[in-house]
């Protein structure tokens, strides 16, 4: 559900808080101003779909601007409700936040993974099968690229030029971002291509395909990557964008500059990708607790 459906309804839904729930005059103008930045977020980063990534952006963004924890939870509980409204009134057929989390004050960094479960993860596939084939290629793309999931799935065999090692990805918006990979990923893609056929002896135009010859669901990729966490004995929650977090906070920390990480991740704005520096320095603060005499 992207900016139409959420400009439309606004209206419908204030006067339903306001006539029906009876909310407090105060109450509801903070509801209203909270949807119509919403709003606004959506149309100033071009953005038609709204999921759990898109909420997350939000929240990191927020917190860049220097809002309260307290005012980032009440924006997100306006947001929530009003979704219910759309969704009980049949206006939409799937929440954004069904999946995602309530909102913790404490929890405002983004999770990552060390390297040694990264690494623990992606030795998890079966290489003796074509699947696990394909499915170390999906792991070591989602690391080594940081693309969102969405892009993933998304992804064309003309998309990749396994000789430049670089990538093309339309993300949010439908703006198009070319992204460098490694070794480790190009020798992924490459043995997995050997067998793709294999998998399917269905024509798509999709990178990466289930045996029954489609693309893959964002679902898809959320149960496979939840499979190989639980096998690898990672306790964290494991999910697709963990991958995303985790490349930019490992690239951080092994020195690139932030307005590189910027392009490959296809931030709009700095400050979305700025979270990541915070996450960097919790990252120095234990070294230096750890190794320093006096920490």
């Amino acid at each position: 559900m992207g900016n139409e459906i959420i400009s439309q309804h606004i209206d419908d839904f204030i006067k339903f808080i306001k006539f029906e729930k009876g909310l407090s005059e105060n109450t509801v103008l903070a509801y209203k101003s909270d949807i119509k930045l919403f709003e606004n977020f959506l149309k100033e980063n071009k953005l038609n779909d709204v999921d759990e990534e898109v909420i997350t952006d939000l929240i990191f963004q927020l917190k860049n601007k220097k809002y309260s924890n307290l005012s980032i939870a009440r924006i997100l509980v306006s947001i929530r409700n009003y979704y219910k409204f759309l969704l009980k009134e049949k206006m939409i057929k799937t929440n954004p936040f069904e999946n995602l989390e309530s909102f913790k004050v404490r929890k405002m960094m983004p999770e990552v993974l060390t390297e040694t479960d990264i690494v623990n993860i992606l030795n998890q596939p079966d290489l003796t099968t074509k699947e696990g084939i394909r499915d170390r290629a999906i792991l070591e793309l989602l690391y080594s690229a940081g693309i969102r999931v969405s892009e993933l799935v998304n992804m064309e065999l003309t998309d990749i030029n396994l000789d430049e090692k670089i990538i093309r990805c339309f993300g949010k918006g439908a703006k198009e971002r070319i992204v460098p990979i490694g070794d480790y990923v190009v020798d992924a893609i490459k043995n997995y291509l050997v067998y793709r056929t294999e998998i399917s002896k269905k024509f798509s135009n999709y990178l990466f395909i289930t045996r029954f010859g489609k693309k893959f669901t964002r679902a898809g990729i959320w149960k496979l990557i939840k499979n190989y966490a639980l096998k690898a004995g990672i306790n964290k929650n494991v999910y697709p964008h963990i991958f995303r977090h985790s490349f930019a906070t490992h690239l951080l920390k092994g020195g690139a500059d932030l307005r590189s990480v910027q392009e490959m991740l296809g931030h709009s704005d700095i400050s979305t990708t700025q979270i990541y520096t915070h996450v960097d320095r919790s990252y120095l603060k234990k070294i230096h607790k750890k190794f320093h005499p006096r920490g």
